[in-house]
């Protein structure tokens, strides 16, 4: 059989965001928020109370110094230039005076055209304004006043800039404030997302541990009253499955301890029935050897039932020995027969002896070989290597290979593929591989499989750690 691969490549999907990751974004963006609305309504609280007060002062002060500019100019023979210069304004204003048609001012930078047009028109139209300009690129507030007793119109315009810079000092500090807050609401959601991901965590560890089978694994229920229901029921549900577990692996020891009665008799009358075969008319013997046949294969199953029963059941452990595994591969493949195939073993591993459970490697192998003869039209080549520091076995096949959606399915019990009966001369009880995965599984292993670089089969891979004695 082979794998259909599409010529049309999906595209990959967008990595999905952690918990912990959408908890530290919450928490940031949460205070990013609030802390951006509240630097946005203190700054602009702060900046109409500080126009406010500023444009008051400015108002007062112009009322001021045009009343002090109206007893001047009330005094005979007094010229508008010498009043203005008794004036003393501070350093940040300019006065601007509109009498008989003339005008005068107190600073070069800042006349009649620094005025805009609007607020001179309705200065002289006899109505008191103010508003904010700009002169030379520098923020103003002129205030425009009509002194009718002496018939002059009095301008003065006072510098922002101190005001804009104490504003901006406010807007900066509030961005700074803004920032800071943004960061330490994502570090509290940095220890908030371990505090609520370490339960999840623990969850995560013990379902590993479980799925490894390590049944007797529980959670501490711990003092957290939001957490205990998920604790009780998590284990609960391990004890549920533990006892399914046992239940049903004590019903398959028991259902092949049974089976081992019948089935011996069986085999011993096939055994005095094939021996006096030649005896035996020509119709019956076809039906004897099928007979035979499948007495041999029930007994392999009912071997295997139980070999499976005891690993379920836990009751066979590890026995480590020192083990030579060049010769381990050597004995499996001593009986094979058939088509000639390759055998290669690393030199460092073929006279260096490893701790290992011989019988359950010796299993492994002799499993893999017989689903490589009897699915895949034989053995290919065999081999031993190290790598990464492991210990791998690798056994290739001649068949077609095995397509990609069944590869993680041929390990399952009685699973023998869509095309079973055709990669090979029997079908076999579809527990061979189920055996190989629960050995490694024991030894702490790995084991897969993948295609074959060179003939196109199926290539099992068995990887274990390498422990020296």
């Amino acid at each position: 059989m082979t794998a259909e691969l599409s010529d049309a490549q999906s595209p990959a999907p967008r990595a999905a965001r952690g918990l912990r990751f959408r908890i530290v974004a919450t928490f940031a963006l949460g205070g990013l928020i609030l802390s951006a609305v509240l630097a946005g309504v203190t700054y602009g609280l702060a900046n109409r109370y500080l126009t406010r007060q500023r444009e008051q002062s400015v108002i007062r002060q112009t009322y001021l110094d045009a009343r002090l500019l109206r007893d001047r100019l009330r005094a005979p023979g007094v010229e508008v230039t010498s009043a203005l210069t008794s004036l003393e304004v501070s350093a940040s204003s300019s006065v601007v005076v509109h009498r008989d048609g003339e005008w005068f001012g107190t600073a070069v930078a800042v006349g009649r055209n620094s005025l805009p047009q609007e607020l001179r028109r309705a200065v002289l139209a006899g109505d008191p304004v103010h508003q904010r300009i700009e002169i030379s690129g520098e923020p103003y507030l002129a205030v425009g006043l009509p002194i009718a007793e002496v018939g002059t119109d009095y301008f003065e315009a006072f510098s922002l800039d101190e005001l804009d810079r104490t504003l901006g000092i406010i807007r900066n500090s509030l961005l700074a404030a803004a920032a800071a807050t943004t960061v330490g609401a994502g570090l509290l959601g940095v220890w908030a997302g371990r505090r609520v991901v370490r339960p999840l965590r623990q969850v995560s560890a013990a379902a590993r541990d479980i799925a490894g089978g390590e049944l007797s694994r529980r959670l501490d229920t711990g003092r957290d009253p939001d957490l205990a229901p998920l604790t009780d029921s998590f284990n609960q549900m391990v004890t549920a499955l533990q006892a399914r577990i046992e239940r049903d692996a004590r019903f398959a020891s028991d259902v092949s301890h049974e089976l081992r009665s019948p089935l011996t008799t069986l085999t011993a009358a096939s055994d005095v029935l094939q021996a006096r075969r030649d005896e035996l008319p020509e119709r019956v013997r076809q039906p004897l050897d099928l007979i035979v046949d499948e007495i041999q294969r029930f007994e392999r199953l009912v071997s295997e039932l139980l070999e499976l029963a005891r690993g379920d059941a836990a009751v066979e452990g590890i026995e480590l020995e020192p083990v030579r595994l060049g010769e381990l591969v050597l004995h499996a493949v001593a009986t094979e027969q058939g088509p000639s195939f390759v055998v290669e073993i690393d030199p460092a591993l073929a006279e260096t002896p490893v701790l290992a459970d011989k019988r359950r490697l010796d299993r492994i192998l002799i499993n893999l070989i017989e689903n490589a003869r009897t699915h895949g039209r034989g053995l290919r080549r065999i081999g031993l290597q190290q790598h990464d520091g492991l210990v791998r076995f690798e056994v290739d096949d001649r068949g077609r290979g095995i397509p990609e959606g069944e590869r993680g399915r041929v390990f399952e019990r009685f699973f023998r593929g869509a095309a079973a009966g055709q990669r090979g001369s029997a079908d076999g009880t579809g527990l061979g591989l189920a055996l190989v995965a629960e050995h490694v599984r024991v030894l702490g292993g790995a084991v897969w499989v993948e295609d074959e670089p060179e003939g196109g089969g199926a290539r099992f891979v068995v990887e274990f750690a390498r422990r020296l004695p």
